[in-house]
């Protein structure tokens, strides 16, 4: 058995797959046929001579072998798509595709602000990924699979550089008529014993929380705890409790009268959106682009967006 003989399209198929653990939504994303796909890899697995996927009716996974062939594609697509980016930054080309990873919160902006790159770019591609929580992005980022992230909370586990682009509030918020709502400031003592719905761990919405209700010794009743920033809206609504989320993600809700931000001292508790990459990427042309029309122009975006949401909850 000879890698050699191994192409560099078979290791993108066999990514694409291994990520959707799909052959037919892995031949969708790459703009190719199954038939197309099936046959990439099994000439793949006729190389290596391994089976790389264990197939059962419809649904696949990875095997042993197939995982640790993962560990080694991502990291030599990685490295090309460098390559690619430094001879890029030689031709000063703001053309090819750019990775942005994001935390689920930031979903709410970051498409508004890419539109706009995107009018001012025209050659350049731009792909989103969005990561459940801050760890999944983390993962991403450490595969070489992003070439930027936008997160609040920068990371020690990574040897990264973070800048931070604007201010990220977050609030109590509950659904209209709840007792902390109504123009008044409750101190914080007041949401104990309350029903909290939360973020699960690892989410910085959730880190964000828990060092608030720590510093103001408040012992919180959690009754839930859910991933998804839109499911715990709906449940705020349905009057089930109050929660504690990312002023970002909550325009619609407010302006429409469907949630009400919770009047409690000390918030919104400020933090900062952060645009994050590893210390050892080399930017690309299109990539610095993106950087410095963030850096130049998110927080003016973000201020117009919280400034009557702000003045709302006073």
């Amino acid at each position: 058995m000879t890698m050699k003989n191994v192409t560099l399209r078979q290791m993108r198929v066999f990514v694409e797959v291994a990520r959707r653990l799909s052959f037919v939504r892995a031949a969708e994303a790459m703009h190719l046929t199954p038939p197309a796909v099936t046959m990439q890899i099994k000439e793949l697995e006729a190389t290596v001579e391994l089976p790389l996927f264990d197939r059962q009716g419809r649904s696949i996974s990875l095997t042993t072998a197939g995982e640790y062939l993962l560990v080694y594609a991502r990291r030599m697509l990685a490295t090309l798509k460098d390559a690619e980016d430094a001879m890029a930054r030689f031709r000063r080309v703001e053309t090819g595709v750019l990775n942005i990873g994001l935390v689920s919160t930031a979903k709410y902006f970051v498409p508004r602000l890419l539109a706009r790159f995107s009018q001012e770019h025209p050659g350049v591609e731009v792909r989103l990924q969005v990561a459940g929580n801050r760890e999944q992005l983390l993962a991403l980022l450490h595969a070489g699979e992003v070439d930027l992230t936008v997160m609040g909370r920068p990371p020690r586990e990574l040897a990264t550089r973070a800048e931070p682009f604007a201010a990220h509030p977050l609030v109590f918020v509950g659904p209209p008529g709840h007792l902390l709502s109504g123009g008044e400031t409750h101190p914080a003592s007041a949401l104990e014993g309350l029903p909290l719905i939360v973020r699960e761990p690892g989410s910085g919405t959730r880190k964000a929380m828990e060092d608030f209700l720590r510093e103001h010794g408040v012992t919180p009743r959690i009754t839930m705890e859910m991933s998804s920033n839109e499911t715990i809206k709906q449940a705020v609504m349905a009057g089930m409790g109050m929660s504690f989320l990312s002023l970002h993600t909550l325009g619609l809700e407010l302006r429409g009268g469907l949630l009400a931000v919770l009047g409690v001292e000390g918030t919104p508790v400020m933090r900062t959106w952060n645009l994050v990459r590893l210390l050892s990427k080399v930017l690309s042309p299109a990539a610095e682009a993106f950087r410095y029309y963030m850096l130049e122009e998110a927080e003016k975006m973000l201020r117009a967006h919280d400034a009557p949401l702000l003045g709302a909850a006073v």
